[in-house]
């Protein structure tokens, strides 16, 4: 069975395919940090010798400044997706800039804490805690990366796609943003 990309929303979803990929995609990481994050709880309620103590050595400045960073990306990369709507390229080229240093911003924020850690001695194998830790913040580490890396193709070499085919940039655009 062949499935063709199609820009238009298909009839029987009302979606295009690569939105109905993304959310499916999407559906998978939700079990993955649910599965993380139920482990988490499990290891900590079950755990005899939990370390109590461990919020100590965790910065509650830098993971404030890093949620805002996060927010205002996102804030950004709807801003870019809909200045295309608005058939306003360069101020698309503006917001995905801005969305793209603001994933820069949020990796060297990530590497002050990671760095804080390792100063202070904690590493994965030092406690479940930080098994954990460092498994969640290191796992959504890559999911910035990745969003900076489809991101950066989109504003640089992809972008050429909206001389040619704007609909479908602009889909391809709103798909990376849900990611």
């Amino acid at each position: 069975m062949d499935i063709p990309y199609v820009v238009q929303p298909r009839e029987d979803t009302g979606l295009f395919n690569a939105k109905v990929g993304i959310w499916l995609f999407l559906a998978s990481e939700v079990m993955l940090f649910g599965a993380l994050f139920s482990s988490y709880i499990l290891l900590r309620v079950g755990s005899m010798n939990w370390l109590y103590g461990e919020a100590k050595d965790l910065n509650v400045w830098l993971g404030t400044a890093n949620t805002a960073v996060l927010i205002t990306s996102s804030i950004t990369m709807v801003m870019a997706w809909a200045s295309l709507k608005l058939n306003e390229f360069g101020k698309f080229k503006a917001y995905m800039g801005a969305t793209i240093l603001l994933g820069l911003v949020f990796m060297v924020i990530k590497a002050f804490e990671y760095n804080a850690k390792f100063h202070h001695g904690h590493f994965p194998a030092s406690h479940t805690f930080y098994a954990i830790y460092f498994t969640l913040t290191g796992l959504h580490a890559l999911h910035v990366l990745g969003g900076m890396v489809v991101n950066s193709f989109y504003w640089g070499p992809g972008s050429k796609m909206w001389k040619t085919d704007p609909v479908r940039f602009t889909n391809r655009v709103e798909i990376g943003g849900l990611f």
